[in-house]
């Protein structure tokens, strides 16, 4: 078997989850969170609007990590991160943080809200 050492560039992966945290680019923060390539920011939850849509743009697709259970985007805040042309990927936070690493080294647009595990 091969191993591949996975280069993010400047970009910074999830490193780690636990209850209540993520670490990001080795450094820990509090859920819940919004996370891009370059930036980690805490989230307010479905509400809270504004940091997500001001990605419009600069990402094509939104992981929302919905904690350690699979549940559903309240239909407004589908309805609202859609018409801004984001697309909206729910998953459980462990999933939203394997997929964002993957896509994220292959340089891809993308962001996560994370809700705690």
């Amino acid at each position: 078997m091969q191993l591949n050492e996975i280069d993010y560039g400047k970009a910074r992966p999830i490193d780690g989850y636990g209850e209540g945290f993520f670490r990001i680019g080795g450094a820990v923060h509090q859920a819940p969170l919004l996370v891009t390539a370059d930036s980690v920011q805490p989230w307010g939850g479905y509400d809270d609007l504004g940091p997500v849509l001001a990605l419009a743009g600069q990402i094509d697709v939104l992981f929302v990590g919905t904690g350690a259970e699979m549940a559903y985007v309240p239909a407004a805040f589908r309805a609202a991160v859609e018409g801004a042309g984001i697309g909206v990927e729910p998953m459980t936070s462990p999933a939203a943080c394997r997929t964002f690493n993957v896509l994220l080294s292959e340089g891809r647009r993308i962001a996560a809200v994370l809700a705690s595990v």
